[in-house]
């Protein structure tokens, strides 16, 4: 089962994620905040992490730098998941190592289209 990591301080995004990644045949492991996302990741070992950017602690940016140049550093795919939307902030995502942007509100079809394409999963 391809596993999602979800990293947003908002309740309700996660939640949302929840359904929609289930529903469709993931296995949902979420954080809510950058340095719980981080921190969690070499125990979840997740096949694809989204991240918000605006988040307390550690925000998406730091999320994706550490995740690509850490000590864990992966090649894991990385989507933004986020209500900004200013392309000086997507190539700055771009730059750090993101692989995708989706602007909230997000579409669950679109965005369970995205990760199946990023993972190779069959649903």
């Amino acid at each position: 089962m391809t596993k999602v990591l979800a990293i947003d301080d908002s309740r309700t995004i996660r939640n949302l994620l929840r359904m929609s990644l289930e529903n469709a045949g993931f296995e949902y492991h979420c954080a809510e905040d950058g340095r719980l996302g981080v921190d969690a990741f070499p125990d979840v070992r997740p096949d694809v992490v989204i991240t918000d950017i605006n988040m307390p602690n550690l925000d998406g940016y730091g999320v994706i730098e550490e995740l690509r140049r850490g000590p864990n550093a992966t090649k894991v795919p990385i989507i933004v998941l986020t209500t900004e939307s200013s392309d000086e902030l997507k190539a700055r995502a771009r730059a750090a190592g993101a692989t995708g942007w989706i602007v909230k509100p997000f579409d669950d079809a679109s965005l369970i289209s995205v990760l199946k394409r990023l993972t190779g999963h069959a649903a």
